[in-house]
């Protein structure tokens, strides 16, 4: 069921209501009671559902799934083939410096 925005031109009251596509719209504004409610003209935007079960993506059209699949793929990382083939060099050793070693005469 949709969501209707109200306005009463007499008090300026302003509210939403959770109302059937067939329901009559509503003429009588809850806050001064009087007969000048009336619907508000909306943009006409496109169902949203909302909470934690629904995400953007799962509505997408199929071109955009496709191109971004392919998207997806282009951004795969290459392997280094030019790191894996030589092996490192290890540089020999250093004895530590400092005042704590033996010295040698």
């Amino acid at each position: 069921m949709p969501t209707y925005d109200y306005i009463c031109d007499s008090c300026g009251h302003e509210f939403e209501a959770y109302e059937s596509i067939m329901a009559d719209p509503r003429t009588e504004c809850p806050e001064c009671k009087l007969p000048k409610l009336r619907r508000k003209i909306g943009p006409g935007a496109a169902i949203l559902f909302k909470g934690s079960g629904f995400y953007q993506t799962d509505y997408r059209s199929e071109s955009y799934k496709k191109a971004a699949k392919a998207d997806a793929g282009s951004s795969e990382p290459k392997p280094a083939a030019a790191s894996e083939s030589s092996p490192a060099k290890s540089e020999p050793a250093k004895p530590a410096s400092g005042s704590g070693g033996s010295t040698t005469p």
